[in-house]
């Protein structure tokens, strides 16, 4: 005999959601076929997230923390949708950088990178949805800024590439790595927006 008692599902039921208030006015058998109902909901609401959690790590250098873009870059990609995980304004050690930019170790301008990178507070980020690294960086613009189209951030608030205002991920595995650099665990959130099904058709 199946047990469909609200307690026997509670296990798959998600948490911090209050039952309805018209549970109180329901039998254990309507009750059980509600919270089976809700489940499934929750279920596919879940699995369609799970289609767009591909994260990014974006920084705003220190270049555009001083020029106070902070609030204009964060609108560009919450604009476009994605859902914002993880924020901190920290300044980075010398040997945080040397970390995050091993792979140019060898390049005549690192030494000058690494001085203009901690010379100030870097607003780091962690930015998820669908083709987030992808799109970040089309969001961010070329590099070089003069190489970037209007309607990019680089296009728009940047002229010289030593100066280009943000740093994004240039692929999912260096997402991955860099967020684990810049942020702890219990650091990067994990929520649903209330825009959510306005932003992605269901499947």
């Amino acid at each position: 005999m199946t047990d469909n008692s609200p307690s026997s599902h509670s296990s798959q039921y998600p948490s911090g959601i209050p039952d309805p208030p018209i549970f109180s006015r329901l039998g254990p058998k309507d009750r059980g076929r509600l919270r089976q109902n809700i489940e499934a909901n929750y279920q596919k609401e879940q699995q369609s997230a799970n289609m767009t959690t591909e994260q990014t790590f974006i920084a705003i250098k220190p270049d555009g923390v001083q020029r106070g873009l902070i609030g204009p870059i964060i609108s560009r990609f919450e604009n476009r949708g994605f859902k914002l995980a993880a924020i901190k304004l920290t300044t980075p050690s010398k040997a945080h950088l040397e970390k995050h930019y091993e792979d140019l170790s060898d390049k005549p301008f690192f030494p000058g990178l690494i001085a203009y990178m901690g010379s100030g507070p870097v607003c780091a980020m962690v930015w998820e949805g669908r083709d987030a690294v992808k799109t970040g960086r089309a969001i961010l613009g070329a590099t070089n800024p003069l190489a970037s189209s209007p309607g990019t951030i680089r296009g728009d608030y940047a002229i010289d590439v030593g100066r280009n205002v943000c740093h994004g991920s240039d692929s999912v595995d260096n997402a991955k790595k860099e967020i684990a650099l810049w942020f702890d665990a219990g650091e990067v959130q994990t929520w649903k927006q209330s825009q959510f099904d306005w932003v992605y058709e269901k499947a």
